[in-house]
């Protein structure tokens, strides 16, 4: 693992971001409140073939209990969809520590801290960016295919890669090449966009369908 891939707990990088989790931490000592780890497969870094890649951590969620859609709704669908699909094993009882594991995939996000009103900015989205989720994509040596939720992921997963989004466009369900990897693009998996309809759970699970049998070539 390279170390430059994973912001240390007071990264100061983003002031309004460091400043917002101080606040949750005196308000809510017990939590996580700190920039979210990538969640890694169980056994090496070399065995993701798979990066999920979402926005930014949930108050109430990732930033409350350190594992990326972790405790709120998007890691229900998300989860489950995995285990379908053979990229997790184990049961997903929303905690940290309920024994879940990755298989052949990994799952960061393309802000680390948790934002205000969950809207990073762009300065924000860009630090990110550059400090840590490109170096975390170059940390999975036999990394294949990525898969963004929603279009702030998506253009920085791009940008990352060094490609301009106009020529990779956000659309959910399309899958466009990047260089030797292969970008799976879909609807964030929140509970607004599952509740207004814009996203189903089939809509969802055929994004994944098609990541595991690319895989599967």
């Amino acid at each position: 693992m390279s170390l430059c891939a994973e912001p240390p707990r007071d990264c100061s990088h983003c002031p309004r971001l460091s400043t917002f989790i101080a606040g949750w931490r005196e308000r809510e000592p017990a939590w996580f409140n700190a920039p979210v780890p990538t969640f890694a497969p169980a056994g090496s870094d070399d065995d993701a073939r798979l990066l999920i890649v979402g926005l930014a951590p949930g108050l109430r969620g990732a930033n409350r209990t350190g594992r990326p859609f972790t405790g709120d709704f998007a890691g229900t669908l998300l989860y489950e969809t995995l285990t379908r699909f053979g990229f997790a094993r184990g049961t997903f009882d929303a905690r940290p520590d309920d024994g879940l594991e990755l298989v052949d995939a990994a799952i960061t996000n393309a802000v680390r801290c948790v934002p205000p009103e969950n809207k990073p900015v762009g300065g924000e989205i860009n630090t990110c960016r550059k400090h840590y989720l490109a170096p975390t994509i170059e940390r999975f040596a036999n990394l294949r295919a990525i898969v963004t939720l929603g279009t702030i992921a998506h253009q920085s997963t791009v940008r990352a890669l060094g490609l301009p989004v106009r020529a990779l466009p956000f659309a959910h369900g399309a899958n466009q090449d990047a260089g030797s990897l292969r970008i799976f693009s879909s609807y964030h998996c929140s509970r607004y966009n599952t509740n207004t309809g814009r996203l189903t759970e089939a809509m969802f699970v055929e994004v994944f369908g098609r990541v595991r049998a690319f895989l599967s070539e």
